[in-house]
C-alpha cells in the first residue's frame, strides 16, 4: 500500500502500527507518502474492498493510500539473430562502434566517442545508477568504479544491490548495462565502458513485482547525490501495450527533475526499447 500520512515517520510508523500493518519507510523522496505491507491484503478482487484499509483510509491523519498493483516491466538488450552462433569476445578491437574510422556503411562511429574521450570527457566525478536487477559490485570490470552510496536494493530493503543468483542465469542484465556504462579501461579484462571514469552504482529493483511504489523509490534514492538514473527496461514492446508511471512515480520524476543533482535536475536516462520489429512506438511506454 502507498499511504499519505500527515505527521512525519513517527506519525506513519504508530498508524502502520495501529492498523496492524508494516510501515516500509519513506518512497523514495516523496515527502509524506509511506510504503505499508499488510500480510492479510488480497490481490484486487471483490475481497478488496474489505479489510483493514478501510479503517485507514478514515483516519485523520491519512489523506490517502493506494493498493498496489504489479506492473509487467521486460529488460531491454539488443535481440540477436536467434540462428546465430553466440559468440563471447567482447574486447576492445571488436568494439567497433566505438572507434571505427571507416565511414563505409558497415562500418560507421557517428559517435564521435574517442574525440569526446580525448577532449577529457570521460565519465569523471559523474554518479551513475543502473536500475535493474542488481549488479555485481564485486565484477572485475565494474570494482574499481563501483559506488555504494548510489546503489540500494529495493527488492530486498538493503543495500547490497548483489543479484539473485539462479539456474536459469536471468539477473544479469543489470550488470550489462553496468559494464556499458562504466566498466574500467585499461585493466587487461573484457571491455572499456563508454564512460569509464564514472562512478557506477545499481538499485536491485526488477527482480520482483514491480509497482508504482518499486518504481517511485527506485527513482528518488539519493538524488543529490546521483547524477544519472539508468534504466533500460519497459512495458511490453509488442505493439499493443500502451502503459507508463503511475502516479506516485511521476512524482519521483517531477521531484528528481526540479531538485535533483543539487538544484541542477536529475538526469534520467531510459531505452526506447526493441519494439521496431512489432511495429511498437517507444511513445506509448507513458
Amino acid at each position: 500500500w502507498a499511504v499519505r500520512v500527515r505527521g512525519g515517520p513517527a506519525e506513519a510508523a504508530r498508524l502502520a502500527a495501529a492498523y496492524g500493518y508494516i510501515s516500509l519507510g519513506q518512497i523514495g523522496s516523496l515527502e509524506n507518502y509511506y510504503h505499508f505491507h499488510h500480510s492479510k491484503t488480497f490481490k484486487r478482487s471483490t475481497l478488496s474492498s474489505r479489510g483493514p484499509h478501510n479503517f485507514l483510509r478514515m483516519d485523520p491523519k491519512v489523506d490517502w493510500l493506494q493498493q498496489q498493483e504489479v506492473k509487467r516491466r521486460v529488460k531491454r538488450q539488443v535481440r540477436g539473430d536467434p540462428h546465430a552462433l553466440p559468440f563471447n569476445d567482447p574486447v576492445w578491437p571488436n568494439m567497433w562502434y566505438l572507434h571505427c574510422s571507416d565511414k563505409s556503411s558497415r562500418c560507421r562511429s557517428e559517435m564521435n566517442v574517442l574525440a569526446a574521450w580525448q577532449r577529457g570527457y570521460t565519465g569523471k566525478n559523474v554518479v551513475v545508477t543502473i536500475l535493474d536487477d542488481g549488479i555485481e559490485r564485486n565484477h572485475p570490470d565494474l570494482l574499481q568504479n563501483y559506488d555504494p552510496l548510489a546503489s540500494y536494493d529495493v527488492n530486498g530493503n538493503d543495500h547490497d544491490p548483489t543479484p539473485r543468483y539462479d539456474a536459469s542465469n536471468e539477473n544479469k542484465h543489470g550488470t550489462r548495462c553496468a559494464g556499458e556504462v562504466a566498466a574500467a579501461a585499461n585493466n587487461s579484462y573484457c571491455i572499456v565502458g563508454i564512460a569509464y571514469n564514472a562512478r557506477i552504482g545499481g538499485i536491485r529493483m526488477l527482480d520482483g513485482d514491480v509497482t508504482d511504489v518499486v518504481e517511485a523509490k527506485s527513482l528518488g534514492i539519493r538524488p543529490d547525490y546521483i547524477d544519472i538514473y539508468s534504466a533500460s527496461w519497459g512495458p511490453d514492446d509488442d505493439g499493443k501495450t500502451v502503459d507508463g508511471p503511475g502516479l506516485l512515480a511521476k512524482q519521483a520524476f517531477e521531484h528528481g527533475i526540479k531538485k535533483g543533482r543539487r538544484g541542477l535536475g536529475s538526469i534520467f536516462v531510459w531505452a526506447s526499447g526493441n519494439g521496431g520489429r512489432e511495429g511498437d512506438y517507444c511513445s506509448c511506454d507513458g
